[in-house]
């Protein structure tokens, strides 16, 4: 990246985005709504800011992130945790929404988070997304100022229609809400959880996309239902005093079959899962038995990394806390 380059940080919060420059040291402030969102695209649609770098803030960052990837603008989301612990490595223990906005572009020019642009197909999806919610969104307005329009009791059946209407309308924008939420979340631009996976040994890109894109229930269930919902949980087949080998199966395919592959890596390059691996080895359980096992302990492991937001460090046991 040039020195002196334009670089960008968004502080997000429900009502307004807060825009800290490098090296200018300019700063303002928009609406995050649509036109708010709209201002940023085409104003940077010309002055070609080299990076742009926002925190995942629950959820209200989505709209700018969907907007500005969909443009083909060069931004990022950052880990939170990462940026937190660049401000106090520079001193900086100060919270305001302005300070946020100003750490998070000088994030952008120290750090110098790597960009992955999203591919034509994906980005031509997005922006037909985010087109849709602005139809919605027209379509929502006009029909609440007919409302507002219609009085008198002659009107009933009118009104009926108006109401039906606004609320179809508004379970159709919740939708495409989730929809834009979900395609933004898998997009190369959300670093914060890729980010967080990948810093497992064993787990590569294909395996780190496949639990964003299949298993968005990551880090919110407990260790046994989220071994259960893949497939690795180990099930009972007892009846009466008859007591059966237990077994897995089920789940969803698409993510153990993956999941089977990253394990292969871990036994060998993943100091947990090896000595896991070998200790149910050295006590004469198969080698298949053995790798459904620590399929389940990655699993658990990552698992646990999603709920606290923590990177990986070899010091992790299952289900302790991990440490940067």
């Amino acid at each position: 990246m040039g020195e002196g380059a334009m670089r960008v940080g968004i502080d997000v919060a429900k009502a307004e985005l807060v825009v800290g420059v490098r090296p200018s040291g300019e700063r303002w402030t928009v609406a995050n709504d649509e036109r708010g969102v709209r201002t940023l695209v085409e104003r940077w649609r010309s002055e070609a800011p080299e990076l742009i770098v926002l925190e995942a803030t629950g959820g209200y960052e989505l709209l700018c992130v969907a907007a500005l990837v969909a443009a083909g603008l060069p931004v990022v989301v950052a880990n939170p945790r990462q940026v937190r612990d660049f401000a106090k490595a520079t001193g900086q223990l100060a919270k305001t929404d302005r300070i946020d906005a100003d750490i998070l572009a000088l994030f952008a020019e120290r750090v110098q988070p790597a960009v992955r642009p999203l591919p034509d197909a994906e980005a031509q999806e997005l922006e037909a997304l985010l087109a849709r919610r602005r139809q919605l969104l027209e379509m929502l307005g006009a029909e609440r100022n007919r409302l507002g329009q219609v009085f008198g009791r002659g009107q009933r059946q009118v009104k009926k229609s108006l109401k039906g209407h606004i609320a179809f309308l508004e379970r159709e924008l919740r939708i495409t809400d989730t929809d834009l939420g979900d395609m933004v979340r898998k997009s190369p631009a959300w670093r914060d959880r890729d980010d967080l996976l990948q810093s497992v040994p064993g787990v590569g890109p294909v395996l780190s996309l496949t639990l964003l894109a299949d298993l968005p229930e990551l880090g919110r269930l407990s260790r046994r239902a989220i071994a259960k919902l893949v497939g690795v949980a180990p099930l009972s087949r007892d009846s009466g005093t008859l007591h059966g080998r237990r077994f897995v199966q089920g789940g969803r395919a698409s993510v153990r079959s993956v999941l089977y592959m990253g394990t292969l890596v871990a036994t060998k390059r993943n100091s947990i899962v090896r000595t896991f691996y070998q200790r149910l080895l050295a006590a004469g359980k198969p080698k298949k038995l053995a790798l459904v096992a620590c399929m389940r302990k990655l699993l658990t492991i990552l698992n646990t990394m999603v709920r606290t937001q923590q990177r990986w460090s070899a010091d992790h046991q299952s289900g302790a806390p991990i440490t940067a």
